[in-house]
């Protein structure tokens, strides 16, 4: 098939004539009637969408926000954004109002869809500051409008029927082109202010193409959206479901998702590494705390496991009395697992940092597919992705068939194909800049092992030198670390000392359990923290955990914290990367303190 035939829009439609009163969309938690939405509903609704856009005056390729939690309306504005051809710019809903007052500026917004009260107040706002914005739809029907240019997302669906209207949207849908420009997604911004990565038609087209050919998803399989919409992976993701037929249950509260998966028992869900490093601690610190024999029996189960999955990739002989062995298994131990992620998951990817290789094994080994993959905004998400076939842990999986990868200076990953973007928005200077000889430089550093796997070795901005000439890659040192139950977020210093240190932010929930069964006594949570019993378990802790990092990068002194690293302190982006450079400014004493200064 052509490019052309994978336009999302005209899928989406053929979706929609096909699958009628099947289910396209569902609110987790959500109330009548956007609990359930069916695939000849979303087409109505997404219609009616572009009919109001085209109403409020939106020309071509004007741009709208939407800044929400997750939720049906979120898809079904998008959708109605791009059927009237405009152009979808998602902010991030837990994003400040001076973050998202500096990309509705720079998009040159005119209108945008919010979730709820809190949201609404913030767009009243924003309109008083951002000179383009002047419409507001609301998402949540409850919310009391102050303004007439103000709208509830319901009230805009049933449309009196305007013959001029109607006209328009239907050109406007008949002059499809994949030159035309779909979206603005900001990057998070670690080194300074947020860049609009532009992404058109072609590059999520070539994605869905591409996709088909690696993997086993199939009409009516459910994926659960828990991961933000204003991300490019889980909305990149979320497009390929909904243009192959797929049923979406969007996640309003990320806090719920264990819930969520037991409740709704996906098909599929993309993750993060921090995700599956806390299912994979919880296992880990509920083996500890059993019986002498359970443990043995985990382990047992562990090693077969192990194994039997090296056997399934061709990488290993297998034998009858393995399989038996792995029958039973998964009898005893691993259907008890695989029920905790719903029991019916045939992959799930992963992407947005490096996943630990510990982990990794450990959902291999209790058969849980996890598809790690590489890929940034810029790239519209994948670039390469282990796939059923062809999974090793600690890679990132072979490049995608339409997509090509070479290594530059330093080892610098280059990518080339129609998902890389036709720059940043507004930028001539930046775009030519991330570009070398039609190749875009990802600042990613890695190698390509002979079978064609990507494996990161480390991101080459962030690599820090120690005084002694030592490359630390702290995104390795922190996922080695993130691993423990009891540790929230690590944040490593090394760059220009003469060995490594880590401010800590405790699992508090998990530190307080453990610090009642040891009996310890403390007035709060700051004396907690300092109790000599606490700095020796996570002393013994991290010593466990860094046993296969060298010697110079393992961390050699830490201070525990008592708050997390936040939005709202400006200590991390909205996709939940650490924003050094502050973190190190707000804790230039403890920092300090830990070199002896």
């Amino acid at each position: 098939m052509s490019l052309e035939q994978y336009h999302p829009i005209r899928l989406i439609q053929e979706q929609s004539l096909k699958r009628g009163d099947a289910i396209a969309l569902e609110g987790y938690g959500s109330a009548a009637p956007w609990h359930q939405i069916s695939w000849s509903a979303f087409d109505n609704i997404s219609d009616a969408i572009a009919k109001a856009l085209i109403r409020f005056d939106l020309a071509l390729q004007d741009r709208v926000v939407i800044l929400s939690q997750n939720s049906p309306q979120w898809a079904c504005a998008d959708v109605g954004a791009l059927k009237a051809k405009t152009v979808v710019v998602p902010i991030y809903p837990t994003s400040t109002i001076d973050q998202a007052a500096y990309i509705i500026d720079d998009a040159q917004a005119k209108l945008i869809f919010v979730g709820d009260a809190a949201q609404y107040l913030m767009a009243c706002e924003l309109t008083k500051r951002c000179a383009t914005l002047t419409q507001i739809v609301v998402f949540d029907s409850d919310v009391t409008l102050i303004d007439q240019a103000h709208y509830h997302f319901d009230s805009l669906l049933n449309p009196m029927v305007d013959p001029a209207i109607e006209a328009e949207l239907l050109q406007r849908l008949s002059q499809t082109s994949l030159d035309d420009l779909l979206t603005l997604i900001y990057t998070s911004g670690t080194t300074g202010d947020p860049k609009g990565v532009m992404l058109d038609y072609r590059n999520i087209a070539s994605v869905i193409r591409q996709h088909d050919a690696i993997l086993p998803f199939t009409p009516g399989d459910v994926s659960l959206a828990f991961l933000p919409l204003s991300h490019v992976f889980e909305r990149g993701w979320s497009f390929y479901v909904l243009c192959r037929g797929g049923h979406n249950v969007y996640l309003q509260n990320p806090m719920m998702v264990k819930e969520a998966i037991a409740d709704v028992k996906p098909h599929t869900l993309c993750v993060v590494p921090r995700f599956l490093e806390k299912v994979y601690s919880a296992v880990q610190d509920k083996v500890a705390k059993a019986p002498a024999a359970r443990q043995k029996l985990f382990a047992w189960a562990m090693s077969v496991g192990e194994r039997q999955f090296e056997v399934s990739q061709g990488r290993a002989k297998g034998s009858m009395w393995l399989g038996l062995q792995h029958k039973l298994a998964q009898k005893l131990v691993f259907s008890k697992l695989q029920q905790v992620l719903g029991g019916r998951l045939k992959f799930m990817p992963c992407g947005g940092a490096a996943l630990d290789k510990t982990v990794t094994s450990f959902f291999h080994a209790i058969d849980i597919p996890v598809l790690c993959g590489y890929g940034m905004t810029e790239t519209t998400a994948t670039v390469t992705c282990n796939t059923l076939a062809n999974r090793l842990a600690g890679s990132n999986g072979k490049v995608l068939p339409e997509v090509e990868i070479k290594l530059g200076k330093d080892d610098e990953i280059l990518v080339r194909g129609d998902t890389v973007m036709r720059g940043y928005y507004n930028r001539p200077q930046e775009t030519e800049a991330s570009f070398e000889d039609g190749w875009l430089k990802t600042g990613d550093a890695g190698y390509i092992d002979e079978q064609g796997n990507l494996f990161i070795t480390d991101r080459i901005k962030e690599l820090m030198k120690t005084s002694n000439g030592k490359y630390i890659a702290p995104q390795r040192v922190e996922g080695k670390v993130g691993c423990c139950p009891y540790i929230e977020q690590v944040a490593i210093i090394a760059d220009a000392k003469n060995y490594v240190t880590a401010l800590i932010v405790p699992a508090f929930a998990s530190l307080e359990a453990w610090a009642k069964d040891k009996g310890l006594h403390y007035e709060s949570p700051i004396e907690l923290l300092r109790h000599s019993h606490v700095i020796e378990h996570f002393e013994q802790r991290l010593k466990h955990l860094q046993v296969e990092l060298a010697g110079f990068e393992q961390i050699k002194k830490f201070t525990l914290l008592p708050e997390a690293f936040s939005m709202e302190a400006g200590l991390i982006t909205p996709t939940m990367k650490l924003r050094r450079k502050m973190i190190y400014h707000k804790y230039s004493t403890e920092i300090n303190a830990m070199y002896g200064k």
